[in-house]
């Protein structure tokens, strides 16, 4: 969105996310459609040329004139054309991490899907990508060339059919779709095959632009994806702007580094320029620094980065995973431009009239709330062994409020309030599951390297705990010896003055224990019921008869007519408190 030389032309930058499953053709298309191949365009990668298959996110571009749609606008007629930048997001399955990074700054996806083959895991999953991160798409259905010509109309309008199907429950239902041949006769064909249908393409991709929101103001945040030296220069690195903007002379950071430096030049799409601002493809020259540190990462506004441990994020389980979401289980953490694992914990709302556990029922039903509402520690929160999903009536995406702890295998640097995904990469590539998890957040963030002492604590989640026993014998109206409570090794004294409740419905205070075999005393304050007093005399009297003065082989006695009354004891423990205190509400 920058001036270029020619002070009096100014462009429009758009990007488009070409993405799709491996193989599909989605680099021949982006090459038939481009004009100027920026520097990571195609493949730059050995292993990628053998293969003829992208490994890393290509850029390139081609320029047109404004459509009319975009100069009508009320005072937006200060540009001169329309330039797409086109990303284009590798297929394989294992590299699914590089295309969420892309995936942040795509305006529109172009979804690419061989026609003969149509919608494999691969494919789904770059729907899935394109819904949390970009509002329009348009599928292109390539390789027509491989139809045969008196069937192929036929089945093009088949295929078209099965994708609105499929897009039937996204966001991009009613989607245009249209059919190419990018590069007719495969990739070993001579170029002189001309691509059959990319001027409709080029239309098409006019008529869905719009003005993105650029926002030049706030931090710096460019998404670095290749770094070389020009002699005589200095050291240029590439990359699209994800938030800010950045001019010559400006002092921008290299946080994974910790490194400042002085931007000497700024290069966009070859053109020299003055600045840049969101949204925008660009070159940053910089001088004395080795590009061997830094192929892919972020630069920014010196010290607006986090380098965190931990974090807090909002959580959302994507519909389409299969597995569960366990708490203590390790997903793969795709946060601003990296990919870590992460330990993750799920807690929610406490249930309504909380004591048990959260079931999937108790909870009310309310519209989800906005992933980027802010954490509160002010609040007591639930643990839960697993995320839980919304049953019954509730339609998918209604789940309850949750959010989930990550503990990050190493330090990831990320700007607040980044869109999280968690993803099973492990899952086996060729099964045909979805692999992404889960999508949020991230609200909150520990830099301490020691957040389990110095900010976790903070965090009141809380697990709820019920322990039963059994009244031993009564030994006044005011006082009951109980068993079975606690282990023979327990420390009663973390207990004394806890509230049990009897079966019999009086409520009494563990006062302290009573021999050696964990057993222990209570007592009532209001008293013992006479029926309470009757039914416990009554079984201490059946256990007397076994003879022995109440020794313990009697404890193990079959109970006849008669039910012991049971000891109730209720509390709830919070998860991060260092000193493990029980706490009775």
């Amino acid at each position: 969105m920058s001036e270029s030389s020619d002070s009096r032309t100014k462009t429009l930058n758009f990007n488009v996310g070409v993405l799709g499953h491996v193989d599909s053709g989605k680099t021949s298309l982006a090459r038939s459609l481009s004009s100027t191949a920026s520097t990571a365009a195609f493949d730059k990668n050995p292993q990628s040329r053998e293969r003829g298959i992208t490994l890393d996110l290509g850029f390139s571009s081609f320029t047109v004139e404004l459509p009319d749609h975009l100069r009508d606008s009320e005072g937006q007629k200060q540009y001169d054309n329309l330039q797409f930048t086109l990303v284009d997001c590798p297929g394989h399955a294992s590299l699914i991490r590089t295309i969420i990074g892309g995936a942040q700054i795509i305006d529109l996806m172009m979804l690419v899907v061989d026609v003969v083959k149509g919608v494999q895991t691969q494919t789904a999953e770059c729907l899935l990508i394109g819904e949390l991160t970009c509002p329009r798409m348009v599928v292109v259905l390539n390789k027509i060339d491989l139809l045969p010509p008196n069937k192929r109309q036929s089945a093009i309008e088949k295929m078209t059919k099965r994708l609105h199907k499929t897009l039937e429950n996204t966001r991009f239902k009613e989607c245009p779709v249209i059919a190419v041949a990018a590069k007719p006769g495969g990739p070993e064909a001579p170029d002189t095959e001309e691509p059959q249908a990319v001027p409709e393409l080029i239309e098409l991709l006019k008529k869905q632009t719009y003005l993105p929101q650029r926002d030049p103001k706030g931090d710096l945040l460019m998404a670095v994806d290749h770094c070389f030296s020009i002699r005589g220069q200095g050291t240029v690195m590439t990359g699209t702007i994800l938030q800010g903007s950045l001019a010559i002379n400006d002092t921008v950071e290299i946080p994974a580094l910790k490194v400042t430096k002085k931007i000497k030049s700024v290069q966009m799409f070859r053109r020299p320029v003055s600045g840049a601002m969101q949204g925008d493809r660009v070159g940053v020259c910089v001088t004395q620094f080795d590009p061997k540190l830094l192929e892919r990462g972020v630069v920014c506004t010196p010290g607006s980065l986090r380098t965190l441990y931990a974090a807090l994020i909002s959580v959302r389980k994507i519909g389409y995973f299969k597995g569960s979401l366990s708490t203590r289980a390790k997903f793969h953490i795709t946060v601003g431009h990296e990919t870590v694992m992460a330990r993750v914990t799920f807690f929610g709302l406490p249930p309504l009239g909380a004591s048990e556990p959260p079931s999937v029922t108790n909870q009310p039903p309310s519209k989800p709330c906005p992933l980027d509402t802010p954490f509160t520690f002010e609040r007591e929160y639930f643990h839960q062994d697993e995320y839980v999903i919304a049953q019954g009536e509730a339609s998918p995406g209604c789940d309850p409020e949750q959010w989930a702890l990550l503990e990050f295998e190493r330090p990831v640097t990320c700007p607040l309030l980044c869109l999280v995904i968690g993803s099973k990469l492990d899952t086996d590539i060729h099964a045909n599951a979805c692999r992404l998890a889960f999508q949020g957040r991230l609200l909150q963030g520990f830099e301490d390297k020691g957040y389990a002492e110095s900010a976790l604590p903070r965090l009141r989640i809380y697990k709820t705990k019920h322990k039963e026993g059994q009244v031993e014998r009564v030994t006044d109206d005011y006082t009951v010896i109980g068993r079975n409570l606690f282990k023979k090794e327990t420390n009663l004294q973390l207990f004394i003055g806890l509230k049990v409740t009897l079966s019999t419905g009086e409520t009494g205070v563990i006062e302290g224990g009573f021999g050696q075999s964990g057993k222990f005393k209570i007592r009532v304050q209001e008293g013992l019921c006479p029926e309470t007093k009757q039914l416990l005399s009554s079984t201490s009297k059946k256990k007397g008869k076994g003879g022995s003065k109440g020794g313990a082989a009697n404890e193990e006695e079959p109970k006849t007519d008669s039910q012991p009354v049971s000891i109730h004891l209720h509390f709830k423990r919070y998860v991060f408190d260092p000193h493990k205190k029980m706490v009775q509400s």
